[in-house]
């Protein structure tokens, strides 16, 4: 099997001069669920090259086991600083797209035409389509072959509004994942907050935060193991 992780070009904060991008334990987890089944792993973004680390992320008291392991891992380190361009993945040559989150998603992968195109040929090809945290703000302008929005009247989950408000960012954030998606039609489902909490509906896995992204992966594994 062979699974496409789409990573943020973006670095910047809105206008606030600070810096973002992926949160490492969403990418780490994932990624490592995913080889340890024996799934090939390709690593995409819209600029390719090395994503963005969100600073935070790599805080002590944010580390992992996965994300300890990621940074003793040469051959995962090796992959992600060469992440390839997303304008050129053909969605037939893998079996499952996954969005780790992290802000940075906020701003690129929300609008970038490429992702939008890859999630809506995943989803007519019937394949799974993963995100967690704020991931799924890559699904923002995603419609399905009915030309509505691909979330609408699906269970879904993401980083809740009291989970960014707890952050400090709802001020700063272009648009709240909760709010997006309670208003694209999707059924919005919340556990508590920073706990691990995941939605399934059909071939779409979305995670509420951190917390939910090994859980989101391991999903995506059952789906193509059915």
């Amino acid at each position: 099997m062979k699974i496409l992780m789409v990573l943020t070009s973006n670095g910047r904060l809105g206008n606030t001069g600070q810096k973002t991008g992926l949160w490492l334990e969403e990418f780490a987890a994932p990624y490592y669920v995913f080889k340890d089944n024996d799934m090939q792993v390709t690593l995409a973004s819209p600029a390719g090259g090395q994503p963005p680390i969100d600073p935070k992320s790599d805080d002590p008291d944010a580390q992992t086991e996965a994300t300890r392991r990621f940074q003793d891992d040469a051959d995962a380190q090796e992959r992600f600083a060469n992440t390839v361009r997303l304008e050129t993945i053909d969605p037939e040559d893998f079996d499952a797209i996954f969005y780790p989150g992290g802000h940075g998603p906020l701003w690129d992968l929300a609008e970038d035409d490429n992702s939008i195109s890859l999630i809506e040929s995943f989803f007519m090809r019937e394949k799974p389509i993963g995100c967690v945290c704020h991931g799924p703000a890559a699904l923002l302008h995603a419609k399905g072959p009915d030309g509505f929005p691909l979330v609408k009247g699906k269970r879904v989950t993401g980083f809740t509004n009291r989970e960014e408000n707890w952050v400090q960012m709802s001020e700063v954030v272009p648009f709240m994942i909760e709010d997006m998606l309670s208003n694209k039609g999707g059924l919005f489902s919340k556990g508590n907050a920073w706990k691990p909490h995941i939605e399934v509906d059909g071939n779409l896995v979305t995670g509420q935060n951190p917390a939910s992204s090994k859980p989101a992966a391991e999903a995506i594994v059952q789906l193509l193991r059915k």
